[in-house]
């Protein structure tokens, strides 16, 4: 409350006539955290020539594009703080990683739509693999103050995507 007070300069009756509770800040913050993200890692990002080229840009774009807020993923640093406390956090950050995968799964479901993947393509699986290793290339990324795991994770992903084309890109994946 102080870190806000000070922040803001606002005294302590001053915020909790916009909030009722320190958990209600707390979901206010993190919406606005995941929302800052979001665009930050999205905006402008040019839609391929394909959804895979789309989703390749994506996947650059987080592991080129600093955090919007200090301290790291709002995503992965709620769900590890909301843990086992605040459920109504908990849910929001669900909802967050939920929101996440969707916009990979439809990405994906219009590369099935465009010929790009089989038409049996596991797009959850995909979706969660994406999200998981750019995830978890931040924690080891901030952890060891090093780009390379995000770049190994991007490496990683794209090496996934192409042995899952219908067409691999990579005349490596045609012998």
């Amino acid at each position: 409350m102080s870190d806000i007070m000070e922040a803001t300069g606002l005294e302590k009756g001053g915020i909790y006539r916009h909030f009722s509770s320190k958990e209600e800040i707390a979901e206010a913050s993190f919406r606005y955290s995941v929302e800052a993200s979001v665009k930050l890692r999205t905006s402008g990002v040019p839609q391929g020539e394909s959804p895979m080229e789309t989703l390749r840009a994506l996947i650059a774009r987080f592991v080129h594009t600093p955090s919007a807020v200090a301290g790291g993923c709002p995503l992965m640093n709620t769900a590890i703080d909301a843990d086992d406390g605040n459920e109504r956090l908990r849910g929001l950050v669900r909802e967050a990683f939920k929101a996440w995968r969707d916009r990979i799964v439809s990405i994906l479901e219009l590369a099935i739509a465009a010929g790009e993947l089989a038409a049996d393509a596991d797009v959850a699986w995909l979706a969660n693999t994406v999200m998981t290793s750019l995830e978890g290339a931040v924690m080891l990324s901030r952890l060891e103050r090093r780009k390379e795991p995000l770049l190994h994770a991007q490496k990683a992903l794209e090496l996934i995507l192409d042995t899952v084309l219908m067409k691999p890109r990579n005349s490596e994946f045609e012998r």
